[in-house]
Parts: C-alpha cells; structure tokens; sequence
C-alpha cells in the first residue's frame, strides 16, 4: 500500500499586488490510505483486493484492518514582516478609494486588492487606526454634504428632492464603503462592543450633522408636512419621496422627535377646524360619510409612507376631533332622522364610528333609547290613533328589531335597550293598550280575515306575543280577550281553531297555566257541547218524531269560564219554547242538580224566505229572526208593535230594525225613509228583495262599545284585582303572623303581577282590618299582626 504526502501552502498572488505575500504560512503533510480516499465513487462500497499479490480474491474484507489517516501540521520556519511604510501607502489606496466612492468616480484599485489590504491591516494590529481614519473621512463627507442646505434658498420641494437625493447617495455609498471593509467590520468592530459598525457609524454621523443644523431639519420636516397637508387637500403629491424622507428619520431614530410630534399636532388643528366647519355646514350622513373618508385616508398613508408607529396615534386623533368632540351634536342633530327614514346604510356607519370611541356606543345606545320612548309614546297616548295602534306598533319593533339587527350587529346593549324602552311607552296609557291588543288579535282571528295565510298568521300571533310581553296589566288583556274569544266561538266567527290553540298556546307558555284556564275551559265546553247536541238529536228522532223539524244547536257555558252576559227576556215562538224545554227535560236528565239559564243575546238562526225573485236563505241573529218572524202574520207593522211583540229591548231593538230595513240587504222597507229608527216608523216586508245569492248573511249592527261597557269590563278587572290583593295580604300574613307596613307593601309588590299603587294596597288592608283578617299592633300602629 503505497503513501502520499502533500504540502498546502498560500492561494496564488493576486495580481497587481506588489507587496509580498504576509499570510502565515504552514506545512501540513498528510498520510493517506489509498485504498480508503474520499475520492473514491462510493465511499461506503466494499473495497478491490484484486492487485493484492497472494491475497485470495474471495478473501473475507473483514479480515483487513483498515489503515487510518495521518495529519502532521508544521510551522514555518520564519514569519514574513511588513514593510516599515505599509500603513501610510496602504490608507492612501484606501482613502482614495473611499473619496472615489463618495465622489462617484471610478475606482483605480481593484476591489479584491482592496478588501485584500483591509485584511492584512487588520491582521497586523492596525485596525484602531485604520477605522479612526476612515471615521474622520465620512465625518468629513457628511458634514459637507449637510453644510450645503443651510445656503440654499430653492422652494420646499426641490429642496426635499435635494435631500432625498444627498440620503440615498449617502446609503448606497455607506454599502460600498462597507464592501471594501468588511474584515474591519468582522473584525475590530465586533472584539470592541462600544465601537459602532461602519454602517452605524454613517447613520450616526448623518444624524449628527442633521440635527446639528436645526434649519436643515426644519426644513425638512416643514416639507414634509406640506406635502402631506397638500395631500389632505386633494392635491396629487409624491409619495415615494415622502416615503424616501420618512424612511431616513426613522433610520436616524429621529422619527418620534422630529416629525412625529409635529405631525400629529398639525393633524389636530386640521381636524380640530375641519370637524366644527363642517359640523355646521353638512347635515349628518354626509358628516358621517365625510369622516369615514378621512380615517380611510389617513390608515392609506400609513400603509404608503407613514411609520407604523404613528398609526395608533393619527386614528385616535382623527376619531377625537371628528368624533368625540362631535358625539353630542351628531346624535341629536341627525339619529332621529335616520331612524324615521329607516336609514339603514347610514346608521351603520354611525354605529361602526361610534365603536371607535370612548363611550360612543353607549351614548348612542342612549340616544336610540330616547327615541323610541319619544316616538312610542306619540302612538299609545293619542286616542285619535287608537283604531291603528296596534298595528303602528308592530311596525315600529320591526322596523326598530331590523335596525339593531343589521346596522347594531345584534349588539346586546341595544337589543336590551331597545325592549326596557317599548316596556316604558307602551305602559304610559293604563290599560288602553292591553285593550286594543286583545281586540287586533280578535280582528285577525275572525273569520273573514283573508289578509294573511295560516304561516303569516302564525307570525303576526308571535309578534303580537312579543308586545304582550311589555304590558304590566295582562288581567286587562285577558278580560277583553276572553269577550272576543267567547264571540268567537259562539257565533262561530273564528277562522281557524287550529290559530285559536296556537295562541292560547302562546298565552300559557308566556304566563302559566292559570292565566289561560278559563280560556281553556271555553274550549272544553265547545267540545262537550257537540257530544250534547249529537245526543239530543238522537232523542228527538226516538222520543218526539211528531214535532216540526227542527234544527237546534245548543252551547252549554259553564258560568265560571265565560264571560258575564246581562240576562234578557224576549218572547220566543211557540215552536222554540217547545224545542227549549224538551232540550231543559234532556239534559238536566243526564246531570242532576244543575241549572240552565238561557242567552238569547248570542244566538243566530237560518231562515228560509220567498220573495217575487224566489227563494233565499237567511242567516240572521236571533233577535233579527223574531222580527222577521212577525211578518209571517201581517206584511207591515210598526215599530211600538214590534217591541211588545219581542219583548227586545229598545236599543237592540233599534239596531236590528236598522240592520233589515237600513243595511245593504234590505228584506223590509222603513216608512218613512232615513237611517234613524223614530218611534212612529212603520216597517214593511220588502217583497221585491233581489240578490245574486241564494244565502244571504244580514250582519246585526255591532253597536259600538260604549264607554259605560268598556268601564264595566275594566270594573271587573279591577275587582279581580282587589280579590287577588286581599288574597296576597293575607296569605303573606298568615306566613308572617307579624310583620310592620312598609315590608308587607314590598312583598306585596313583589308577589302581584299587575301594576298597583301603595296607597289602593292601603285600601285593602283597611277593609281587611275591618273585616278582622288581621289587626294593628297596640304599641305600635305602623306594625300588622294576624288574626286567626
């Protein structure tokens, strides 16, 4: 196996290089195994003992010991030494080299000689001096360069070109100094912390001198901001040179205290004059859209030439001096008129910049509550709008519920605010608003209501739920609602039981099942009724076959359920008396211990009537069938005959009279003519009746609800009211056996779910008082005790 040895020695002169070689030099002889070099295609594959002599080709590889490398590194016998003047002849290659750059002129030394020389002054100890020189050179350059502008009279922006120019030259010359002596860099620079690098070195001095000379810098930054407020303007600037300028006071790490201060203090004057001008001049989606525009305007410039750390800084003083200093008058000046119009891009924006500031949502939330008190209570409390109440309401919380969820971003605050003020409005008018809901939802769950499918109904009885959430007085809801309900049913008016359900439904889930169980209990009876009427006939078919014909249905109303209905006398034919008492014998046969009271007031009948045109049927009220009835006998009577032959009495009777001889479907004639029924009117059968139709329903004229009848139903929620009040005194006594005044109003308050005030619960415990539920403690008469 045979050796090689090897001598590395220094890499090739460069050329031009005069001097001699100074690099270290050393002998390496290193001992190789052939067989094992590196050399070798694959490094890992088994080795060839082919040449071996006496060796076995098939010879087992690890039979072989594998031979190892051997370095041997020797010095050089002698070090080469500089010459005595290769200091000064090397920095004038240097230096001139430098001043070449700086002077943009072509270099005479190579650059590879040159960094060669920076090297080898910097192995040879001379590093010190050599960055002390080369640090007087550039200090020398940029002071000139600095001094120049402070004799320049040119206008601002031929002046920043000037300096933009002197900053780039002064970078890209910096980066080529820097080539040149980078050994120094590596070197000396990073051996001696306190020693900037050469690229810091010339940051520094351009700071230096920049600062130096304020006027330089005065004029600088003052240009700066010229072209920005120029900008601001309208005006078309260059924003590569603003960029250029920034970006170098911020390499300065003169940013913050040159130009920032100054930058944000001329936005705040802009702003602060702009926002009280235009405050004034525009009205508020343009002031708005203005403002939006602006903040857009001033996030552009940062992303293009503004340092970032002035983002925080610019926003917040533009929202200050557009904004916060303008919440008050935005809000009073236009919300209102952006919620009227319904508005919707607009209130966006108002609430997106309302976010942005300091308590700009909740003053807004504020603002939007005042507004729907101020416009719900001009619905609820004027009576002449009592007719569209209901529905302006509806309305009014879709249109408020859309605006918090599109233009509110379903915000919490506002979906809150937005339900205490309905509560608040809609309780200002006591009771009148529990009243009209009842009668809206009479009105849609009529029949003849056609304006909405069954899917749109069901959302309208959700919506209406929703109002019904906000009255306190939900005994007045329930008294007004059960009368309709009980029309309803009887006179069979209701469009939908399957819509009756749903909103009974809708009541028990909002307030228990003892708000809804007389509701409940009408039903039932209605119910129980048909299995009653199915029966009775069957007992007439069986019992009495003789009698006329004779189709009657009877409702059975449990008393408690219903609502309370003045009993009227009338007189009845003969044939109905007949059908009335065998029903009587009937059903107090299968439920002993009862008692019937019949209501003519809500019965209605069909009636078959031949007139010149032919026959008709007519489907009339009760009342109006004992009318017409008469003129089976006579075809003409008058109106004092009419009554002591029904027996109705007068202002029923009036009405009716009106609804056949006065309506649309006039089956008598009135002698005389006019609309009033007079005590000297006759009334004659009206043979020539014509109508398409073979059935003809006459509606009875619904006398309107007086206001004697509306104090009735209100009297008797009132007196419900008293009832559960007594029963709450009571109860709480009973509990507490003791207890002093001011804490049994309190838990009353707490207990009763309609509005009351103190002083009627003071009423109540003085008739309890009296009545000697409880009594008034002796040596205390502010304290109550219970009596047993």
């Amino acid at each position: 196996m045979s050796r090689h040895v090897s001598k590395i020695g220094d890499p090739s002169p460069l050329k031009r290089l005069d001097e001699p070689q100074i690099s270290k030099k050393i002998r390496l002889e290193i001992e190789v195994d052939e067989n094992m070099s590196d050399n070798s295609p694959d490094r890992n594959r088994r080795a060839n003992f082919s040449n071996v002599n006496g060796v076995n080709r098939n010879l087992n590889i690890h039979s072989v010991k594998p031979t190892t490398k051997k370095l041997i590194i020797k010095n050089f016998k002698s070090e080469p030494k500089l010459p005595d003047d290769y200091n000064e002849t090397t920095w004038k290659k240097l230096s001139s080299a430098v001043i070449a750059i700086q002077q943009s002129k072509p270099n005479e030394y190579l650059l590879e000689e040159l960094y060669q020389a920076v090297g080898n002054m910097c192995s040879h100890k001379m590093a010190s001096e050599l960055y002390k020189n080369l640090f007087e050179l550039i200090d020398a350059h940029v002071r000139s360069n600095i001094e120049k502008f402070k004799t320049e009279t040119m206008d601002r922006l031929l002046f920043l070109k000037k300096m933009n120019d002197t900053w780039q030259s002064h970078c890209n010359q910096m980066i080529m100094i820097r080539g040149i002596f980078l050994c120094l860099d590596r070197t000396y620079v990073l051996q001696n912390p306190n020693i900037s690098s050469i690229w810091d070195m010339g940051l520094d001095l351009f700071r230096k001198y920049f600062m130096l000379h304020t006027l330089v810098q005065t004029r600088v930054v003052e240009g700066l901001l010229m072209l920005i407020e120029q900008e601001r303007q309208g005006d078309k600037v260059d924003r590569i040179l603003l960029k250029s300028l920034l970006r170098m006071l911020t390499d300065l790490q003169i940013y913050n205290k040159a130009f920032e201060q100054k930058f944000l203090q001329s936005t705040e004057r802009l702003y602060a004059a702009e926002g009280q001008r235009l405050m004034q001049e525009l009205e508020v989606p343009e002031f708005l859209a203005h403002v939006d525009k602006r903040i857009h305007e001033e996030n552009e410039r940062v992303l293009h030439y503004l340092d970032s750390s002035t983002k925080y800084q610019l926003i917040h003083t533009v929202e200050k001096q557009l904004l916060s200093e303008h919440i008050n008058n935005i809000l009073q000046k236009g919300l209102d008129n952006l919620l009227e119009e319904n508005r919707l891009h607009d209130l966006s924006l108002l609430y997106q910049l309302f976010s942005r500031v300091k308590n700009g949502l909740q003053e807004l939330c504020h603002a939007f509550n005042a507004f729907i008190k101020k416009q719900g209570r001009t619905i609820v409390i004027d009576p002449e709008k009592d007719k569209t109440m209901v529905q302006e309401l509806l309305d009014f919380k879709d249109a408020m519920d859309n605006i918090v969820a599109s233009c509110f971003k379903k915000n919490e605050m506002f979906s809150n605010s937005l339900k205490e003020a309905f509560e608040h409005f809609i309780n200002q008018r006591t009771n009148k608003p529990a009243e009209l809901i009842a009668k809206f939802v009479d009105s849609k769950l009529r029949a003849g209501n056609k304006e909405a499918t069954e899917e749109e109904l069901e959302r309208l009885l959700d919506k209406i739920m929703v109002l019904f959430r906000f009255i306190h007085g939900k005994d007045v809801f329930e008294a007004f609602y059960k009368k309709d309900l009980a029309k309803r049913l009887l006179v069979g008016k209701s469009a939908s039981v399957d819509a009756e359900k749903s909103m009974l439904s809708k009541l028990k889930q909002e307030c228990g099942g003892g708000f809804t169980s007389k509701l409940e209990g009408m039903f039932k009876d209605m119910e129980l009724s048909k299995d009653i009427n199915v029966a009775f006939k069957q007992h007439l078919n069986i019992n009495t076959p003789e009698l006329m014909p004779l189709d009657m249905t009877v409702n059975i109303l449990t008393m408690g359920y219903w609502p309370t209905y003045l009993p009227m006398d009338v007189t009845l034919p003969a044939q109905m008396v007949k059908f009335q008492d065998i029903f009587k014998e009937f059903y107090l046969s299968k439920h002993n211990g009862r008692k019937l009271q019949w209501q003519p007031t809500l019965g209605h009948c069909v009636l078959k009537a031949r007139f010149k045109a032919g026959q008709k049927e007519l489907v009339v009220s009760l009342f109006q069938t004992l009318v017409i009835l008469l003129f089976n006998e006579s075809d003409e009577h008058g109106f004092e005959y009419i009554k002591a032959a029904t027996n109705i009495e007068d202002g029923e009777l009036r009405r009716t009279l009106q609804s056949l001889a006065c309506g649309k479907a006039r089956v008598l004639n009135k002698i005389p003519k006019g609309r009033e029924i007079e005590d000297n009117d006759k009334f004659k059968f009206n043979n020539d009746f014509v109508n398409k139709l073979f059935r003809i329903k006459i509606n009875q004229i619904q006398m309107k609800e007086t206001t004697e009848e509306q104090k009735a139903t209100e009297e008797r929620v009132f007196q419900d009211r008293q009832y559960q009040i007594d029963a709450a005194i009571v109860r709480i006594m009973k509990m507490r056996k003791t207890l002093s005044h001011n804490l049994l109003i309190s838990e009353l308050l707490g207990q009763l779910k309609f509005p009351v005030k103190p002083s009627d619960l003071k009423k109540r415990i003085e008739s309890l008082i009296d009545r000697d539920y409880m009594e008034r403690d002796k040596d205390n008469s502010n304290q109550y005790n219970y009596v047993a």
